[in-house]
């Protein structure tokens, strides 16, 4: 089983996301098995889906975003519970042919999809990236109570009349506000469905409900990946790609 993990990465897919999927493609013709992609929809970070497009006379890049209901599901909020403001996407459709030919904004305009993540996930189905491949999502309440317990991790949970995810640290629920500014939140009682992984023990995590024998990591996984927690599998480095931050808009 070949398997990459990801975060949902724009709009229109990131370069190296792509590079992933090809590499995963090219070790299954050479080895067969089955390909899964590890899609993590419980991060929160907004960074993660800046859409950086080159404007198509000057080539002078541009970082374009969704925008959600409210400021606290715009900081706190998993992405798969940032809620696109309705009129987001007529707004940005109108953007689009200052970077992109027609096909791929054709495809923008068929997206129907409430929250950051479903619009991502349907964006890369409906640009063919997905075919053949299983999709395993990190916000899904089965996986979660499937999955081994781990020390480090995020609790969603309920604040301001938002679900947000709330780092759990020494035993109080944190929210990062930026620098060294926290928000602390009442410690509530919490089960295996509201707990996603930190960093260091999403492999771990996601490795006891996949059990895949190769993952393919990019060039930023490879620095943090403990492979120490799961010396079954075989890491693969994704195949090289240029531009790779910028967002890949071909479609198949």
């Amino acid at each position: 089983m070949i398997c990459f993990g990801q975060q949902p990465c724009g709009f229109f897919p990131k370069r190296f996301l792509f590079a992933k999927i090809q590499t995963a493609h090219r070790l299954q013709s050479e080895m067969g098995g089955e390909i899964v992609f590890f899609y993590h929809d419980s991060d929160h970070d907004p960074r993660e889906t800046r859409t950086i497009l080159r404007h198509r006379k000057t080539n002078e890049p541009a970082q374009l975003n969704f925008t959600v209901e409210n400021k606290i599901q715009r900081k706190f909020s998993p992405l798969h519970l940032k809620k696109i403001l309705s009129n987001w996407q007529g707004k940005t459709v109108l953007q689009l042919p200052n970077y992109l030919d027609q096909p791929p904004i054709e495809v923008f305009t068929k997206i129907s999809a409430a929250n950051v993540a479903d619009f991502c996930l349907e964006m890369y189905r409906h640009m063919g990236l997905l075919d053949g491949i299983r999709v395993v999502r990190s916000s899904d309440p089965e996986f979660r109570r499937a999955a081994c317990d781990i020390s480090e991790f995020f609790v969603d949970v309920a604040h301001e009349g938002e679900i947000v995810r709330a780092r759990l640290v020494d035993g109080a629920l944190r929210l990062h506000e930026g620098g060294d500014s926290f928000v602390t939140l009442p410690l509530t009682a919490f089960g295996k469905e509201q707990i996603s992984p930190a960093r260091d023990t999403r492999l771990r995590w996601m490795q006891s409900v996949v059990h895949c024998t190769h993952y393919v990591a990019g060039a930023g996984e490879q620095a943090y990946l403990r492979r120490e927690d799961a010396p079954e599998i075989t890491f693969i480095q994704r195949d090289a790609i240029d531009r790779s931050d910028e967002a890949y808009t071909e479609i198949s």
